[in-house]
């Protein structure tokens, strides 16, 4: 023994000095994760011997561990915004293996962070500055190349609450938000247009089918070039083109000009969740764009339409492209199980023997007379002639199931726990020579355990429950040898709901047996209590139920976008995205039908507009949850404004409350070229939301009485952080 130990020693410590260096040293390297630097010492070592087969397994080993640590780093690093560093770790990646799958992934998803946190940066401050076009521009861009982007999303949702849903189709620019007050009586087209380009300093230019005689008469007070424009526009079945942002190409409103003057683009929109088919009947439903393709391999949409279409249909793909909910169902099942056993009596022989016996004194079942044997008859009975049985057993016995599915939303899902019990069958061939053919089916027993969850925005999961639990009872033979079996089976199916996290204990699987049987002598061994004298009774009580336990657990319920993705502008039927033409609510527009029989009132330019008090509004952007938000005021007019400031009373509230004042409203009133802070504090509700605090009722007047209407440059968009 002592030399058979010795020798495997000896064989270890010779393998142990056989082993080249750089494996030792890379396996240190490695305990300590250090796997750049294994897998340099394992390059070298296979530079110097490459036909070794050890060395080369565990190069690959250890670039496999490299480079997978390198990624979790670089994904890491750019989650935090920290290029410079991810960029670093990327040039080590493609040092390890320059061929790695996800090595120009990650280099383009670098460098389109990067560029895309700059493009956020300029939203924002295009948002703060006023500019809500060019930041929704931004903001789609980004969510173009990545739909999931949590910084274009917010900022998407500003913009959608920093405008009116009227408005939210498309703005001009700077020139056609002058306001102008027009009054035409059965003018020509044409003198209308030319004055609106005297006042506004915009150039129109007219299709040669436009009929610049066309007699219209128009009374608009208080409104903006653009809302001016469009009325006159759509009484008249026109159309018009922004060639830049002072000039407009007025066209007729007809389908064979709308294809020769409409610009189209083509968007290509890539689908996360959604399944691009039924995306596809809705958006032909819904936007009736003009041409669209589909990919089911990559789960894509090309869409060619007007820009407005397409801006329509990206917000109804970002309402629909959401993650499925997902559901956690902690299921226990048990069976439990109590039988007993009684037996006491006393136990009689069964049979008695008369008959001759023979020499040995057996009594054989034939026996020939004669002979020089005497004949003997003897009497027997088995021995011991009477047994006693006091005999009582019992038994208890828990099978338990507790499997975890997670199943989503509208899926089924499936457990079975048991075994396959397999049948037999033949089948007999007569025809020529007899045949018999034989196959094997197998019947599944046990519990099986069917189930469908519904999840409910509410966090609430309705769940169709199917329970069966089966167990073999005997083994039948039936014709030729086949066999069968007796299966018991209990089931229940029901539709229940139940809250997230909430417990549902089904029971009442309940099989009952309750035997007696006695055995003894004929007649006296059912005498009541004396007949345990002459026969032994059994009373046999066995008794199952089955219980059932599931606990829902809501692992992702359904995000349900921003109101922006759920109300949407539009257009009209005959133009889905199409130009708004309502008005803003101070506005005033006559429009009535020309007639030829009128004279012409004269033309009247475009008269100026009045004063207005400028009142300047800035909020904190971003605050801590249950932190306080400044609410700056600043009246750089002449007159003085009273108004109120509004806000959701559920989620901010004053930090010096005002005796008097409504929830939710606030009320400020500024002297000539005066200011004021306003302090309101962010309650628990508001965590992880976008508010906006808005200004009503407002009111300048000034010391001879004249009043003048107010002008809100800023916006009051909010964002409350999340509670970590």
């Amino acid at each position: 023994m002592k030399q058979h130990l010795l020798l495997l020693f000896i064989s270890v410590a010779l393998l142990t000095a056989c082993a080249n260096p750089a494996l030792r040293e890379a396996d240190d390297l490695g305990r300590s994760n250090h796997w750049p630097a294994a897998l340099r010492v394992l390059d070298d070592a296979v530079a110097k011997d490459p036909t070794d087969p050890r060395l080369r397994a565990a190069q690959v080993r250890a670039r496999e561990q490299a480079t997978a640590r390198l990624v979790l780093q670089i994904e890491a690093l750019r989650a935090a915004s920290r290029w410079d560093e991810a960029s670093a770790l990327l040039s080590q990646l493609a040092l390890a293996d320059a061929k790695h799958p996800r090595l120009a992934a990650l280099s383009t998803e670098i460098e389109r962070s990067r560029r895309q946190e700059a493009q956020l940066a300029a939203g924002r401050d295009a948002l703060k500055g006023g500019r809500i076009e060019r930041a929704d521009a931004v903001a789609r861009e980004i969510l173009a190349e990545s739909p999931q982007h949590p910084g274009a999303r917010l900022l998407a949702s500003q913009v959608a609450q920093a405008r009116p849903l009227e408005s939210a189709v498309g703005e001009l620019g700077p020139a056609f938000q002058k306001p102008v007050t027009l009054e035409f009586r059965d003018a020509p087209l044409r003198q209308i247009f030319e004055a609106l380009a005297r006042s506004s300093g915009i150039n129109f230019v007219f299709d040669k089918d436009v009929r610049a005689d066309a007699r219209v008469t128009v009374f608009l007070r208080n409104v903006t070039m653009d809302e001016a424009m469009r009325v006159i526009l759509n009484t008249q079945q026109l159309d018009r083109k922004l060639l830049n942002d002072t000039s407009v190409l007025i066209f007729p409103n007809t389908s064979a000009k709308q294809r020769e003057h409409q610009e189209l683009i083509t968007r290509t929109l890539y689908l996360t969740n959604a399944d691009v088919k039924q995306v596809q009947a809705m958006v032909r439903t819904i936007a009736k764009v003009r041409d669209i393709h589909i990919d089911e391999r990559l789960n894509l949409l090309v869409v060619r339409d007007t820009p407005e279409v397409l801006r329509l249909v990206e917000k109804l793909i970002a309402s629909v492209d959401l993650p499925e909910p997902e559901v956690m169902l902690e299921v226990e099942v048990m069976e439990l199980a109590t039988d007993q056993v009684d037996a006491i009596g006393l136990q009689w022989p069964e049979t008695a023997s008369l008959g001759i016996s023979d020499a040995a004194g057996n009594i054989p079942p034939t026996v020939f007379v004669g002979g020089r044997n005497p004949i003997n008859f003897r009497a027997s009975i088995a021995n011991p002639a009477v047994v006693a049985t006091l005999r009582g057993t019992s038994g208890n016995s828990n099978i338990l199931a507790n499997p975890k599915i997670r199943v989503r939303n509208r899926d089924k899902a499936k457990v079975h726990i048991g075994q396959k019990l397999p049948v037999f069958t033949t089948t007999t061939n007569f025809t020529g020579s007899t045949s018999v053919a034989a196959s094997v089916s197998y019947l599944d027993i046990g519990l099986k355990l069917d189930v469908e969850p519904t999840i409910q925005l509410d966090n609430d999961v309705v769940i169709k429950v199917g329970l069966e639990v089966s167990n073999l009872i005997r083994q039948v033979t039936g014709p030729g040898g086949t066999t069968a079996y007796e299966i018991g089976t209990r089931n229940t199916s029901t539709v229940l709901r139940l809250a997230d996290g909430e417990t549902q204990v089904l029971a009442g699987l309940i099989n009952d047996e309750d035997r007696k049987s006695a055995a003894g002598v004929p007649g006296l061994s059912r005498i009541p209590v004396l007949g345990r004298l002459f026969g032994t009774h059994t009373d046999t009580r066995n008794k199952t139920e089955v219980v059932l336990l599931i606990t829902p657990r809501v692992v992702r319920n359904l995000a349900v976008p921003d109101a922006s993705l759920t109300r949407l502008a539009s257009g009209i039927d005959a133009s889905p995205g199409a130009f708004s033409s309502l008005l803003r609510r101070e506005a005033r527009v006559g429009v009535a039908p020309s007639s030829s029989a009128a004279a012409p009132a004269p033309a009247q330019p475009a008269a100026a507009a009045p004063a207005e008090a400028a009142l300047k509004l800035d909020v904190t952007p971003q605050v801590p949850a249950g932190g306080t938000v400044s609410v700056a005021l600043k009246n750089d007019s002449g007159l003085q404004i009273k108004g109120e400031l509004e806000y959701d009373a559920s989620k901010l509230t004053p930090a010096q409350p005002l005796q008097g004042a409504s929830p939710g409203r606030y009320p400020i009133e500024l002297p000539p070229r005066g200011e004021r802070v306003v302090a309101l504090r962010a309650l628990p509700p508001a965590a992880g939301q976008v508010l906006n605090i808005n200004l009503s009722g407002l009111s300048a007047t000034g010391l001879n009485g004249e009043t003048a209407p107010v002008r809100v440059d800023g916006t009051g968009l909010l964002t409350v952080d999340a509670v970590k």
